[in-house]
């Protein structure tokens, strides 16, 4: 999705009165908001891809999976943000009764467009990077076949594998499955 920084600068409970009456979602990040814009057909296609090849279970361990509209409250640097997929590997942790934001994803996975590259990559994933539950992240391209996979495998310590081509796979660690990335990128265009 395209970002656009503001200058408005309001707290938590301010953002989340804005969102109530707001027709489009923005996200906050440390008093700033930034507005998001629609996203493209092949962002979609693999936004909904993913989510339909999670298991929301594996033998006696279930998963919830949220898709973009879920929000993530990160509570070190008091900001809100709208993954495109997060999986949750026990509970999830809601910030109130309403069930609008969660705090303990283990998988987040954001598809990457030319405005929020940056973004994701530096900052956005130093923000996620303090959510103690967080075991991997997922960058996924849109116009090729190509998936940074980041595992935590030790504290402050991330491993990463790029993958590429449609033969690849992505290799789950606290889900103990694999994704072939032929199946992830399904009818996306890379034309486009």
């Amino acid at each position: 999705m395209m970002v656009v920084a503001t200058t408005k600068i309001l707290t938590a409970a301010e953002y989340l009165q804005r969102e109530e009456q707001a027709t489009e979602k923005s996200e906050f990040v440390q008093e700033e908001i930034i507005p998001m814009a629609g996203a493209s057909a092949n962002h979609n296609r693999l936004t909904f891809n993913l989510s339909r090849l999670l298991p929301l279970e594996i033998g006696d361990r279930q998963y919830e999976i949220f898709v973009s509209d879920m929000r993530l409250w990160i509570a070190e640097s008091e900001s809100y943000f709208y993954p495109d997929v997060m999986v949750i590997a026990e509970e999830p942790k809601f910030t109130d009764n309403s069930q609008m934001a969660v705090t303990n994803p283990s998988l987040i996975a954001e598809v990457l467009s030319t405005s929020t590259t940056g973004f994701d990559k530096n900052q956005k994933f130093g923000f996620y990077r303090t959510i103690p539950q967080l075991q991997e992240y997922l960058l996924i391209d849109q116009s090729c076949y190509h998936v940074e996979h980041y595992q935590k495998v030790g504290d402050r310590q991330w491993l990463l594998t790029e993958l590429m081509g449609e033969n690849a796979e992505i290799e789950f660690s606290f889900m103990k499955i694999k994704i072939k990335l032929a199946e992830l990128y399904k009818r996306v265009d890379f034309s486009k």
